[in-house]
């Protein structure tokens, strides 16, 4: 089979890679010629384990991955065209702004010549699947296409193995011809005896929002059961590990923290209950959590300052909203960055590979090469991401650089003990 995947954001790229790592002949679209340019070199332009390996591999190697700025030269014999471009929220209101997908879908009705299935696979709305039907259907007759929903689950960080080692595989169709030439599709993840689950399109557009939804329900959960153990003086590591033990809860995404950040939690959450709201549902729980989650920044900012005076040097340790990653979309540390900033402190940060994007956006904070030279002089240290080259930090070296021996962790990576045993007033999160 010939795929091609319109679009090279983090979902279209990474799905490339792998679907070239099954075997497939797969060529990449996207319109930004220079970022296609340096794809041919094999250059990633994001962080993420194991793609540098996989882009050189099939480049040069197996030649089954190749990139393209022209739909037109690449769609005629493809047997599989996917949708992977962005969706992110509206600028006015909190639905997802679908301008891409709708272009796309444009371009590939005036490109298909002979019959393929047209997958999106982009994070989108209920409905949009069939709105991309009528679209091509305009210009495209009924049997030289199918539209199928294959909603995509791949966390940052560990994306390629999400890809390779799904928990399961969602296909949502109209007819048992799309369907089992998505089945054909996946066939190397069936000797790992992954769940295919085939449902309707409708379903699967929701199962993607919903999923998401919920795990970001369970974040928000979590942190709130934090704020409460801080107060009545419990543990909210032990009552997450007692909880997680139990089957039906499960530990993952169990973990109290500064709030979900990333590419896909807070947009969807967003769109999920903007798109109720279209049907007359009111996902009321869906929306406490979302402004729990905005309020979180605010709590843990007022917790800092009533411990650190004003105009103090605060440093920041991780950036990225999660850790193997370099992605800095709504991350929730340079949220509370920006917070205290505004509240008058200065910042100092280190990050592993999130730097480089967030000197792009963010200028008044300062940079430094390492977590040791961030720390110098300081009147504060934020664990902001987990990064596991934090949890190792010679805190006995830093004891002596530092202006006031205070670390507040907001990811719970340390031991309290041995950080006071060093001098350090130590603020966990939820204990």
């Amino acid at each position: 089979m010939k795929l091609v995947i319109v679009g090279t954001g983090y979902v279209g790229l990474v799905s490339g890679a792998c679907f070239a790592e099954f075997g497939y002949q797969t060529i990449c679209i996207d319109k930004d010629i220079q970022k296609i340019q340096k794809l041919k070199l094999g250059k990633c332009p994001f962080y993420e384990p194991g793609m540098d390996h996989l882009l050189s591999k099939h480049l040069n190697e197996t030649k089954l991955l190749s990139f393209s700025s022209s739909l037109t030269d690449t769609i005629k014999d493809a047997d599989l065209v996917f949708i992977t471009v962005g969706t992110p929220s509206k600028r006015l209101n909190e639905d997802a702004d679908l301008t891409y997908v709708w272009s796309v879908a444009d371009e590939i009705a005036k490109n298909i010549k002979k019959y393929c299935v047209v997958v999106t696979k982009s994070t989108v709305p209920v409905g949009t699947s069939k709105e991309i039907k009528k679209i091509i259907g305009k210009l495209v007759p009924e049997d030289l296409f199918d539209v199928v929903s294959n909603p995509e689950f791949l966390r940052e960080g560990s994306a390629i193995d999400d890809f390779m080692r799904p928990d399961r595989v969602v296909i949502g169709s109209e007819n048992s011809k799309s369907e089992k030439i998505m089945k054909e599709l996946y066939r190397p993840l069936y000797l790992r005896e992954t769940p295919i689950v085939s449902t309707s399109i409708e379903t699967a557009e929701i199962i993607k929002y919903a999923s998401n939804s919920f795990l970001a329900t369970k974040i928000t959960f979590i942190n709130e059961i934090a704020d409460l153990c801080e107060v009545v003086g419990a543990n909210v590591q032990d009552v997450s590990k007692a909880m997680g033990i139990d089957q039906r809860i499960g530990n993952k995404f169990l973990n109290a923290g500064p709030g979900y950040g990333g590419s896909c939690f807070p947009k969807d959450v967003k769109a999920f209950s903007s798109t109720a709201k279209k049907f007359n549902i009111d996902l009321s729980i869906i929306n406490a959590v979302d402004k729990a989650n905005q309020k979180r920044i605010d709590k843990i900012g007022d917790k800092i300052m009533k411990h650190v005076k004003n105009n103090s040097v605060i440093s920041f340790l991780g950036l990225s909203f999660k850790p193997n990653t370099d992605d800095i979309r709504d991350s929730s540390s340079i949220k509370l960055a920006n917070y205290l900033f505004e509240k008058g402190y200065q910042i100092h940060c280190f990050d592993p590979v999130a730097m480089d994007n967030a000197k792009k956006e963010f200028n008044h904070f300062r940079y430094f090469e390492s977590a040791f030279e961030a720390c110098n002089n300081t009147n504060a240290i934020i664990i902001g991401t987990e990064w596991n080259e934090f949890r190792a930090l010679n805190f006995s070296e830093i004891s002596k650089i530092v202006k006031t021996k205070k670390i507040f962790d907001l990811r719970n990576i340390y031991n309290a003990l041995e950080l006071e045993k060093l001098g350090f007033k130590y603020y966990g999160t939820g204990k």
